[in-house]
This record gives C-alpha cells, structure tokens and sequence, in this order.
C-alpha cells in the first residue's frame, strides 16, 4: 500500500501557497502569500509549523523575495526573527544564500523545489532506517506531530510508521493531544486517518499509564533542534515523554534530518527556547477557561538530556547520542 501525502508548500503564479493548518482537520484552506512578509506571518503564525517544514518555508520565503527583486540579506533577516527554537529554519535560509552564492542561473523557485525534494529524500531515507525498529503488532506512542504536515510526505517520527504501514505491518500508535495547540489531535490523527493506520488520542498526561502498563513498544518523537552531545529541544512534553520510557524500559527514539543538529550548540543549555502568548493557554476556540485575574506561561518546547535516548534516526542511519558529533563529517 501507497500512501498518500496532503501538498505541503508550492509555488502558484507569483505566490507562495500553504495548505493552512490553523483549521485542519476540519478545513483543508490554503493561505496564499504574495511578499516575504505574509511567508514570515505563515511561520510565525503556525500556518505551517515543524521544524523541517519551517525550514522549507522560510527557502520558498527566501526565493519569493527573489522573485519580488529584494534584498536576499533582508529577506534573510525578516526570516529569521520569525521562530527562534527551530534549527532549520537557520539551515534552510542558509542553504539558499549559499546555493545562490554557487549559481547564479537558475530560476528561484527552481532552487526552492531543489531544497523540498532534499527534504523529501532525507525523511524517506529516516523511514527506511527506523522501520525496523517497529515490529509487526507494535503499538507505539507519538507526541506533538511530526509527519508530513511538519517536514515533508513522510516526515520524521512518523517516517517509519508509514514505511511500516506501506509494507503491510499491523501498526498501532497513540497519539498524545500536544496542549495547547493540540497539534496531536488535530494534526497528527489527521495523517493517521489518511494513511489508514490504527490509532487512539490520549490526554497528554495519559502516556505514563499506557508506558506503566507496557501497552507501548516504543516511543518515536521529532525534534526541533539538536545540539552536539545529543540533547535536544521538541514540542513542550517531550522531556517527561523520555522520562517516563526510560523509567520502564522503553526505547525512546529521535528521528530528525540532519539539517536539524546545531553543531555550533554544545549543550541543550544553550538551545533558545521560544515563548508564545499566554492566551494559547488561557482561552480555548476563543472561550476563556481561567479566572480573569490568571496569567500563564507558555514555553513551546522543552529540552531532554541526550541520557534519555536510545537512539536518534536520521537520513544517514542510526546514531547513539555520542554519535552526534560524529555527523558533522559523515
């Protein structure tokens, strides 16, 4: 079995079109920007979201920008400002200048289909190393979402999920909320229904039971950035996820391109950590559900020491968390 993948980012007239992911699943919308301004709202604003994703965004914003006679630097700089955590949004703006920099012929938005399909070839290549480690009958945990609406057709944590899937193994995954976006719920049962893969949503504090329990084979998570001795940052959660696996002996596994390792990073203690607004926590579907005199906090992601991971999946195989540093030269 085939299977199918929602169209991500592409280039329709003078625009750069979104599949909009504010309103999936119940509306499939597409958001169209016409300057390097609107692509900097569709990231900052989660129109598209995921690092992998971000980072083919903000090349597509880069080419736009281009095409509109503008500065490179400035659109760079516009760019960049927009999601602070995610690596390869840094990545991809610098590939871009780079590629332009070596050529200087080809059509812009040529460049920017080059770079989606790099992407595309790294997450297929991070489903054929970590399908293996999903054994027919395996029920594995997912958390936030990481499949083609964050990267590209396969994507990352689900990568080997769907190679699985396509090679006729009975998979089962449960998929946490992800508070307070609900990316879990709304994003990745969305890929799941689409694929035609069994799965359950759980409350984000629900893993710990099915973990307990031994419900769960493995867990497999993206990652948003990673530093060089193996810690890394992902959607908020993503630390007591690890936690708890490592507490009852379950693989905890990391599947990221490599675009996505920030080897000038040495620690997760220097990772930046963005904050978004406090009424992502404080209203749901515009109802406010705290007392009026409540404020919040509301960090996007966390960041889990590299002890806690079994092993990172990436395009260029298999990597223990020592490993990392190893990548830069492979």
């Amino acid at each position: 079995m085939k299977i199918s993948f929602p169209k991500l980012i592409w280039f329709e007239k003078e625009s750069v079109c979104f599949l909009d992911q504010r309103f999936l699943p119940l509306e499939e919308k597409v958001f169209s920007a016409r300057g390097v301004e609107e692509v900097a709202y569709a990231i900052r604003e989660m129109v598209i979201r995921g690092a992998p994703a971000i980072g083919i965004a903000g090349v597509f914003g880069m080419a736009l920008a281009e095409k509109r006679g503008l500065s490179l630097l400035a659109a760079a700089k516009i760019l960049k400002e927009t999601r602070q955590t995610a690596h390869d949004l840094f990545y991809g703006i610098e590939w871009y200048l780079n590629r332009r920099r070596e050529d200087g012929e080809t059509r812009p938005e040529l460049l920017a289909e080059e770079y989606y399909r790099t992407i595309v070839e790294r997450c297929k290549r991070i489903g054929a190393f970590g399908e293996p480690f999903i054994k027919d009958g395996a029920r594995v945990l997912t958390h936030c979402n990481a499949g083609a609406l964050a990267v590209a057709e396969y994507g990352t944590a689900l990568a080997p999920i769907f190679v699985a899937k396509e090679k006729g193994k009975d998979v089962f995954v449960y998929a946490d909320e992800t508070r307070p976006r609900l990316q879990g719920a709304r994003l990745t049962c969305y890929e799941l229904v689409k694929a035609g893969i069994k799965h359950r949503l759980i409350p984000d504090n629900a893993a710990g039971y099915y973990l307990s329990r031994g419900d769960i084979q493995l867990v497999i998570v993206g990652t948003d950035r990673v530093a060089r001795n193996g810690d890394f940052a992902n959607k908020i959660g993503t630390y007591e996820k690890a936690v708890v696996a490592k507490e009852n002996g379950v693989p905890f596994y990391v599947a990221a391109p490599t675009s996505t390792i920030d080897f000038k990073l040495e620690s997760g203690k220097e990772i930046p950590i963005e904050f978004r607004s406090e009424n992502e926590v404080l209203y749901i579907n515009g109802v406010r559900i705290a007392p009026l005199e409540t404020r919040a906090e509301n960090p996007a992601f966390d960041v889990t020491p590299a002890k806690f991971v079994t092993a990172f999946i990436t395009e260029k195989g298999i990597f223990k968390p020592k490993e990392i540093r190893k990548l830069r030269d492979v």
